[in-house]
């Protein structure tokens, strides 16, 4: 094997990981809104009353978690470049070389239009049923 062809096959693994990555942060938006509905349910249906700002912590290590794996897609997407860019690959993957570049730091990603847009539509859209339902 020629050192192009294990370029593209080291690009191809790294795509893959990549892709399970981005699946990752699917389900886990699919996840927090089904333990979010769950727990509305439950709470409608027993008529319990609690401030709706007792479901809104439920959100926050989802949050975390997403943020997690959206963080590790972005440091695996720098290893892709840097990967694209060679002639010849020893097929290392090192991810936490590219920590400190700044698209990959906690707070950017946490603070991600995406994440906090989905995240902060959720707590909203908590407030506004808790709002309705203790009437």
């Amino acid at each position: 094997m020629d050192g192009t062809e294990k370029v593209v096959e080291h690009l191809k693994m790294t795509q893959v990981i990549i892709n399970r990555l981005a699946n990752n942060c699917v389900l886990v938006k699919g996840w927090s809104m089904t333990i979010i509905l769950a727990v509305m349910v439950l709470i409608t249906k027993h008529e319990i009353q609690i401030p709706y700002f007792v479901a809104v912590p439920l959100i926050l290590p989802i949050w975390i978690l997403d943020g997690y794996f959206l963080r590790q897609e972005r440091l695996f997407r720098q290893v892709y470049n840097e990967i694209r860019t060679k002639y010849d690959t020893d097929f290392e993957m090192n991810p936490i070389k590219h920590s400190k570049k700044p698209k990959c730091s906690w707070l950017s990603v946490i603070f991600s239009p995406t994440l906090i847009t989905f995240y902060i539509v959720e707590i909203f859209f908590i407030m506004g049923v808790f709002a309705i339902i203790q009437k």
